[in-house]
């Protein structure tokens, strides 16, 4: 069913204060799939999440996507979550790009519905949500529309062909025990050919935007897991964005693995979240404190 960002924050509506409901947000593409997390009392900030898994796997449930949103919203936060399509069986760039960008612009409706003006509304998300929230960015940014007040980017990953690792995350990547998932350059570059659908040599700057120019990137916040083959992905983003003026939080979160949101019973889920939310509430609000 598809609401008007208006009728969702209606409090006689599924999307009261307090609620969790599945909504769609039309798209280029046919509806995308989207979950409203409305808090409690008039939100703080308002975040539109995508979650990862190597742009091919994941849902609306789980606790990436899920369990993030549902902690941020306890914390006051309005969140949208986004079930965009997944690659495979003809589904290539940009689907899930355009998708997420559906998803922002009608999230911001819906966060200006509810109260929370543009300076007060984020985009982020997870891994390969991750690459798509940034990707996002540098489209509106291209096209000239208004870019998100800030992005939170959770280890993503921004580059098809993974930089150099710093001592330390080698370092930490040489405890991950047999047989965990390393994220090694072949398995990376596979991953952005099944997105792209072919060689991803010469992909617009939205699919790999670890190799984009910056400039007027807004603020972001990024988490990196401590061991992670694609950590070099997230602290060359970061090491780019400064660069390019951008303010820049970049915090490796101690103990994690990559996708470590994914695991809200281990220390670091929780830890990061915190962050997060602390990071939101900090970020400027031109309407005063929050």
């Amino acid at each position: 069913m598809q609401d008007t960002a208006q009728e969702l924050v209606d409090g006689a509506r599924p999307g009261a204060p307090g609620s969790v409901t599945d909504r769609t947000a039309p798209g280029p593409h046919g509806p995308v799939d989207v979950r409203v997390h409305v808090p409690e009392g008039t939100p703080v900030r308002a975040l539109v999440w995508a979650h990862g898994g190597a742009f091919a796997r994941g849902d609306l449930d789980m606790p990436e996507s899920d369990a993030v949103a549902r902690a941020l919203q306890r914390a006051g936060h309005l969140v949208v979550t986004v079930g965009y399509r997944l690659v495979g069986d003809g589904t290539r760039w940009p689907v899930p790009s355009d998708d997420v960008l559906a998803a922002w612009r009608w999230g911001r409706e819906l966060a200006a519905a509810a109260g929370v003006d543009a300076a007060r509304t984020f985009l982020g998300g997870a891994s390969a949500g991750g690459n798509l929230a940034a990707g996002a960015v540098l489209r509106l940014l291209e096209a000239g529309e208004e870019a998100p007040a800030g992005v939170v980017l959770a280890y993503p990953t921004l580059h098809a062909v993974p930089p150099a690792a710093s001592p330390a995350a080698v370092r930490a990547l040489a405890t991950l025990p047999p047989g965990e998932q390393r994220w090694e350059a072949p398995a990376v570059r596979e991953m952005y050919a099944g997105y792209v659908g072919g060689d991803p040599d010469g992909a617009p700057a939205a699919v790999t935007p670890g190799t984009a120019p910056l400039e007027g990137f807004p603020p972001a916040l990024v988490l990196v897991s401590e061991v992670d083959g694609l950590r070099g992905s997230a602290e060359e983003f970061a090491a780019r964005l400064v660069a390019a003026g951008t303010a820049v939080t970049c915090v490796v979160e101690p103990g994690t693995r990559h996708g470590h949101l994914n695991r809200p019973q281990e220390p670091g889920s929780g830890a990061s979240l915190r962050r997060v939310d602390a990071w939101l509430r900090a970020a400027p609000d031109l309407t005063g404190p929050a």
